[in-house]
């Protein structure tokens, strides 16, 4: 894989705003969607979101395709789509192989929470191997796309709020405001959902950039890091 250069590791932040805002977009429509109690196909209130149709978590793998395509445009050195792929499969087993592995331990819900913790920071660090300048934007994109989750989930929980923000998953034990909110908003969401934006991303956007042919003698102007 070509070795990159300042010049070839473009600035992340202006890549993430716009995505980023579309993002919040989506999490303030899921959250209107669900107070005003709106279809439970599209704005469901179940604890884990229901697999609702309105949610930021189906933007993954089209904005990891589109960070993808910008990086290649601009000439970002990119690794073997097969080198790629396999790094990124191999960061989806991770997490949930640490996790799992709460089961024979005998580890309860929050020790089973917390080792999926750990194995999704391994799983984003094998992730972002997969394409290193992708990983950063993807990073980047996945903590501005979950923090303003992670604020919504604390005022929802500490307003026990009709919404699938304020609650834990059904065998979770009963708990204060507080801890419940660090152990299934805060850390999960800084964890968990960014190993999955990384992972995911990464997966679409090499094998999108991998089959895609950048115009003939064109790159993009993209501000350096």
């Amino acid at each position: 894989m070509p070795s990159s250069t300042p010049e070839d590791r473009p600035a992340v932040w202006p890549l993430v705003a716009v995505p980023a805002a579309i993002t919040l977009a989506v999490t303030l429509l899921r959250l209107t969607g669900e107070m005003l109690h709106w279809s439970p196909r599209y704005f469901s209130r179940e604890a884990g979101g229901g697999l609702a149709v309105v949610g930021i978590a189906w933007l993954v793998p089209i904005f990891g395709i589109w960070f993808a395509l910008k990086l290649k445009h601009a000439g970002v050195p990119q690794p073997r789509v097969l080198r790629g792929v396999g790094l990124a499969l191999a960061a989806l087993v991770v997490a949930p192989a640490v996790g799992l592995a709460a089961v024979p331990l005998g580890l309860g819900p929050v020790g089973q929470v917390v080792m999926f913790c750990l194995g999704s920071v391994a799983a984003i660090a094998v992730g972002r191997l997969a394409w290193p300048a992708l990983g950063r934007v993807l990073l980047a994109y996945g903590v501005a796309s979950r923090l303003p989750v992670v604020v919504i989930m604390l005022f929802a929980m500490l307003g026990r709020w009709d919404s699938h923000y304020a609650l834990p998953r059904p065998d979770f034990p009963p708990m204060a405001p507080l801890p419940l909110w660090l152990l299934t908003g805060f850390l999960p969401q800084l964890t968990m959902w960014i190993a999955y934006t990384v992972v995911f991303g990464s997966l679409f956007g090499l094998i999108a950039a991998g089959v895609s042919r950048n115009p003939a003698g064109a790159r993009e102007p993209m501000p350096a890091a």
